[in-house]
């Protein structure tokens, strides 16, 4: 890239969604952009795995907010890209050890009537928490994820305004558990709407309340799988970006980052040198910042905050169907505050009763699987503080399946017939993140969503700030929203 010429220059550093967001988003202002991906694939933890005939989507399982998808989509002039979607109903399927099931409906009103029969509470109790959790969404949304958090215009903002007249209503003070034990009674209820916490890796116990906006998501906008898996939301930013122009650059990582002046001047790889006039860190904060030339100081409340949760998969081909499993399924510990807090020591493994997330495409994606068998990609929640050690994950193994085989009434490792395992040390190494934390930080405490990084450097010209490890947090939508609002703070290529 000629910084010199008339054409304005970007280099994205990371073939994230959040990054490929971001090209999109750069080229559509004219910029000449590359993508340097240092893998051999893009989509960071939106990517897939192939095992003897599997199919595994390896990171995200569910998809919300489509809408935002299809704008960039519509913005690129490619609305053709747009994944063809399904909408799951029921959402999720629940277990617990004592042999308790309840298939959770899409619609909340079916949702609110099927829970109180299940858990004895009354239906109005259950649809007034969705309601709420619908009214907490509306009021911090435009004001937490869609907007700046350190921007003078966004507290000058009506929807800040608006949403500062109701911060009661807010629960900011509160936890997520003290909140719906309070309000839901049943232990297995408020257990059912604490998991929403592990949706941006943070722990019930201790997260802010206002994160009892999650569910709305699902209930009130719907959750939905890709029809060619969830891969292909990775294939359909890939190929828009392409279209217009963007180079995306695999196997490259850069080395560092120069700046002059306060103001970015070039990329550096072990071939040599890009100039730029933008850069974007579309790569975890804490892996980007040592990058930069002359040195700049990461802020100690980024060094310092607490990192979410990781995670231990078990990608299964299994020969046989369940017919009893439907596409997201959750077995609940018996214990779920005991697992949260093993998940805070250091060197801790996997306990011997963890809650397990079980996502099967091949329900509704039949090719990711050979005829009657299934792919599971079977998750337990794992310390984002450090690698677990080969012992750790063959007990793990063990007592996964053990708890599965129990519920289910079979052996199910007899039924395994492949097996692709993710541990944190895997997932660090392939997307970047410390330890292999998932989403960056935590939203554990009241002032995270004020803590995160921001979309654009304070101290340095064309330097810009995407996805999970920034605002507005991680998962696919906020990293496309991540990539929105950065390139609103960039002018217009002249």
């Amino acid at each position: 890239m000629d910084k010199h010429s008339n054409t304005k220059t970007a280099i994205v550093i990371g073939a994230g969604v959040s990054g490929l967001a971001m090209g999109i988003r750069l080229a559509i202002k004219g910029y000449s952009v590359q993508i340097w991906e240092q893998n051999s694939f893009v989509g960071g933890k939106l990517s897939e795995h192939w095992e003897q005939g599997y199919r595994f989507d390896a990171g995200p399982s569910l998809f919300t907010l489509p809408e935002l998808l299809e704008e960039l989509l519509e913005l690129a002039g490619h609305s053709e890209l747009m994944p063809e979607l399904i909408r799951l109903d029921p959402i999720c399927r629940y277990f617990w050890n004592d042999g308790t099931r309840f298939d959770a409906p899409a619609n909340p009103h079916d949702f609110a009537n099927l829970a109180a029969d299940a858990f004895r509470v009354s239906s109005h109790s259950v649809q007034k928490q969705l309601e709420r959790s619908n009214e907490i969404y509306g009021i911090s949304a435009p004001v937490f994820l869609y907007r700046s958090m350190h921007r003078l215009s966004t507290y000058f903002n009506s929807d800040f305004l608006k949403g500062l007249v109701k911060i009661q209503r807010l629960d900011v003070l509160k936890t997520m558990h003290d909140v719906h034990r309070k309000r839901l009674k049943s232990a297995k209820l408020v257990q059912l709407f604490d998991r929403y916490a592990t949706y941006n890796g943070s722990n019930p116990y201790k997260a802010p309340a206002t994160l009892q906006a999650i569910p709305s998501l699902e209930y009130f906008k719907g959750a939905w799988l890709p029809k060619e898996g969830m891969i292909a939301i990775t294939n359909a930013l890939e190929q828009a970006a392409v279209r217009l122009g963007v180079h995306i650059v695999l196997n490259r990582s850069a080395t560092g980052i120069r700046h002059k002046n306060k103001q970015v001047a070039a990329v550096e790889w072990s071939g040599g040198t890009e100039s730029a006039h933008i850069v974007v860190s579309a790569i975890d904060v804490q892996r980007f910042y040592p990058l930069l030339s002359p040195a700049v100081t990461l802020p100690e409340r980024i060094k310092t905050a607490e990192r979410s949760t990781s995670a231990l998969v078990f990608n299964w081909g299994m020969k046989s169907s369940y017919p009893e499993l439907d596409v997201h399924n959750i077995f609940f510990a018996d214990d779920y505050k005991a697992e949260f807090q093993a998940l805070g020591i250091p060197g801790n493994g996997i306990g011997i009763d963890p809650t397990i997330y079980l996502f099967i495409s091949s329900k509704h994606i039949q090719t990711d699987a050979p005829m009657g068998c299934e792919n599971w990609f079977t998750m337990v929640n794992a310390p984002g503080i450090g690698a677990l050690t080969e012992d750790q994950i063959d007990l793990a193994r063990t007592h996964i399946a053990q708890k599965l085989s129990s519920i289910l009434g079979k052996d199910v490792l007899n039924d395994v017939q492949a097996e692709w395992v993710l541990q944190p040390a895997d997932i660090a190494r392939r997307t970047g993140s410390p330890d292999g934390a998932l989403y960056g930080p935590s939203s554990n405490s009241a002032w995270s969503a004020f803590n995160r990084h921001a979309n654009a450097s304070s101290s340095i010209k064309g330097l810009y700030f995407t996805g999970g490890s920034v605002h507005p947090g991680g998962g696919i939508p906020l990293c496309l929203l991540s990539a929105r609002i950065a390139s609103e703070q960039i002018q217009n290529a002249k």
